[in-house]
């Protein structure tokens, strides 16, 4: 009984596919007015279509009952009166005709022979062969397309005379594009709202020139502005801006004048855009009731072209109204709805219950376990080239075995629970640099291409620090040195009355003629212990190691008056530079320092002394850290020592500081001033007899001037240079 069952249904099956239809050929023609015809060539004469409209996009579905398709391709660009393009497929028995319009447009079908002719764009009254009429799905339609005859005589103006009188298009600084919009009333309705092709502008109770009735193409502006359609809805007036890429708009009146300006979005405006609203598919609508949940997904499926499979648990019928939305969010509304899930691989998007769905990838999980506790093992060496083996491999480790046999120099045995199987075993081998690897094929694989991408050369970075000392000085001073001498006599020829003052360089024993005897007590000449009983000056301002003095001397027989007149005048300008360089790797430290140890005696802990040593450096401490976008930020920390002076009573040496520490972002190749410090330092001083020093014009013999004015400056660069190396990731 089976068999003959079998049977009969291979012979109906065979009897179906000889009595079937064959589509032979399809072409494609232009009539007078503006329409279409289309000529659907069959083996032979074909029974009446079953078809249906959609609004948005606009197209014509025709679907043939018990026809093959012998054609060669499947879709057919036309662009013949308002058909764009013809798609024609086939499955389950059937043969479907998709034609796609630019406007909705009613169409008549008759059958002449084996002949099926289709005419697009035919007369008001003519008849429409559509067995259901689904009644929008809007993809990329302009939002003026409306079927023949709803929209009134373009010619109609509002009762209130208000039109547009004018509509410009220009580019903003910032690359948006403006569509400026005049108008002769301010005081009108404006309806704005976000279409499929983009912004939909509508003033309500306007009228549209015929003359502003077109369509620009503005896309050589390079905005995201790619035409801008005006027509006449009705008595409304509409402004089509249709827009490519992301982007954003925003649109405001001034007076007479509706600007809306679109403006493209950056990649973290479309970041932000898309976690604010994660559907990003094109959009349609959808109004149906009562609709099988097959038909809904069948629909989305012909809409975004991808290949569907739905489950045979796949059941029931949905109501729903859906406009403008994104496709892949109206899928998710339909599937949730019905607890359906989906799984999209590559062009194949397959339907099921989220419980079916569940079940079979927890299947192929157990399976693919499976299939890893049975996979043979094989054992690999892998050789780490640019990395430490050991350093690396801690990275991938979850728990550290014994060690291990087998020979390994410097090796030890870790077992990882994370990145190899339950199975896996590794073996770091320090002197080769090795990991020796052992493991099923694929988690192998898996091991090497991540041990490929971690295991490459880090960038090498070369820092160049510059510090800058400038020394200024200037010092002036003017002093006077005065001695003298005056005595008074008796005539017995003792000392009645005599001061002194030192004369020590103002005199000379030597050649100190007669008048020099009135300090010579015993008649032989001013010896050296008579000049050294003169043991002070009368006025001793003079300049300590002058560049120039001038001395005079006054002498008589019983007056000696010496003066010595110093000034000095000194100024200096002196500029140190030190540049160390240092080279290291992406975040490692590197440091560099040039300098001397300066020893000193301190006491130590026994009582005796023991040499200590203080550090006069110039050093560089640096780590360096490359920023994705070919940036350098640096932890810098920079001394400048240097010996100021010794402690005479410690005997230990005093140093000069200069420290900077900080952290920094330079670009490559740039250089920054880190930080600087100016010093001046201005001394006037005076010092006089006291009275005498007062006396206007001769006050400046008994005064010591000092003008003294020192500058310092020090400033600190640094300049990070990323080195380019030869690999290439």
């Amino acid at each position: 009984m089976f068999k003959f069952i079998v049977k009969v249904c291979a012979l109906w099956l065979l009897a179906s596919v000889l009595c079937a239809s064959e589509l032979k050929d399809i072409q494609f023609a232009e009539l007078p007015g503006g329409k279409a015809e289309i000529i659907m060539v069959f083996d032979e004469a074909p029974s009446s279509p079953k078809g249906f409209s959609i609004n948005q996009p606009a197209r014509i579905v025709l679907d043939f009952a018990d026809v093959t398709n012998a054609l060669s391709q499947k879709k057919f660009p036309v662009d013949v009166g308002g058909v764009s393009s013809a798609v024609v497929v086939a499955g389950g028995g059937r043969t479907r005709l998709i034609v796609n319009l630019d406007t909705v447009a009613p169409y008549t079908t008759r059958i002449s022979g084996n002949n099926l002719i289709l005419d697009v764009g035919a007369n008001n009254d003519a008849v429409v062969v559509a067995s259901a009429v689904a009644p929008s799905m809007n993809k990329s339609a302009e939002s003026n397309s409306t079927e023949t005859g709803s929209t009134e005589s373009v010619s109609a103006v509002s009762s209130a005379g208000k039109a547009v009188r004018n509509l410009d298009f220009r580019r903003g600084d910032q690359g948006e594009g403006k569509v400026i919009i005049s108008l002769s009333d301010s005081n009108v309705g404006v309806d704005i709202e976000e279409v499929a092709s983009g912004v939909e502008v509508r003033f309500s109770n306007m009228a549209m020139p015929m003359e502003l009735r077109r369509k620009l193409d503005v896309l050589d502006f390079a905005t995201p502005v790619s035409t801008l359609a005006s027509s006449q809805d009705g008595r409304d007036s509409v402004v089509l801006i249709e827009v490519s890429g992301d982007y954003d708009y925003l649109a405001y009146q001034a007076d007479d004048e509706y600007v809306v300006s679109v403006k493209p979005l950056t990649r973290r405006e479309q970041e932000e855009k898309e976690k604010a609203f994660a559907y990003t598919g094109e959009r349609l609508s959808l109004n149906f009731q009562d609709i099988e949940v097959r038909s809904v997904l069948q629909l989305i499926a012909d809409f975004t072209e991808l290949n569907l499979v739905a489950s045979d648990t796949v059941a029931g019928s949905i109501t729903l109204r859906l406009e403008n939305v994104p496709w892949d969010q109206a899928l998710d509304i339909v599937l949730k709805s019905k607890g359906l899930d989906k799984r999209l691989i590559g062009n194949v998007l397959m339907v099921a219950p989220a419980a079916e769905i569940a079940e079979r990838e927890r299947q192929e999980i157990e399976t693919q376990k499976q299939l890893e506790e049975l996979a043979p093992l094989r054992t690999e060496y892998i050789r780490i080239r640019y990395a430490n083996a050991r350093e690396l491999f801690r990275l991938f480790v979850g728990s550290e075995g014994g060690g291990s046999s087998g020979g390994s120099s410097g090796g030890d045995q870790n077992t990882t629970g994370s990145i190899l199987s339950e199975r896996g075993q590794a073996i770091v081998d320090e002197r080769t640099n090795s990991i020796i690897l052992t493991d099923t094929e694929d988690k192998i694989l898996a091991f090497k291409s991540l041990i490929d991408r971690v295991d490459i050369p880090i960038q090498q970075v070369m820092i160049e620090a510059r510090i800058v000392i400038a020394n200024t000085d200037f010092r002036r001073e003017l002093g006077v040195r005065m001695s003298g001498d005056s005595v008074e006599t008796s005539s017995t020829g003792s000392h009645k009355y005599e001061f002194t003052g030192r004369m020590e360089g103002l005199t000379n024993a030597d050649g100190c003629g007669p008048e020099c005897n009135f300090i010579d007590s015993d008649g032989d000449g001013i010896t050296d212990d008579e000049r050294n009983t003169l043991t002070s000056n009368l006025v001793d301002l003079g300049v300590f190691n002058p560049t120039g003095a001038f001395t005079a001397n006054v002498i008589s027989s019983n007056f000696l008056l010496g003066l010595e007149l110093s000034a000095l005048q000194n100024s200096g300008f002196a500029e140190i530079v030190s540049q160390p360089k240092v080279i290291t790797g992406d975040k490692q430290q590197a440091s560099i320092e040039s300098g001397t140890e300066v020893p000193y005696q301190e006491e130590s802990a026994s009582g005796g002394t023991t040499t200590a040593f203080k550090d006069a450096v110039l050093k560089l401490d640096v780590t360096p850290q490359v920023t994705p976008d070919d940036r350098v930020i640096l932890d810098l920390v920079i001394n400048q020592d240097s010996i100021s002076e010794i402690d005479t009573a410690s005997g230990v040496p005093v140093l000069d500081k200069t420290q900077l520490e900080t952290q920094v972002l330079v670009s490559d190749g740039d250089t920054v001033v880190l930080g600087g410090i100016y010093t001046t330092e201005n001394i006037e001083g005076q010092e006089k007899v006291p009275l005498l020093g007062d006396i206007p014009f001769l006050g400046v013999l008994f005064r010591h001037d000092i003008r003294r004015e020192q500058k310092r400056e020090i400033l600190i660069f640094i300049t990070p240079k990323i080195m380019s190396n030869d690999y290439v990731q």
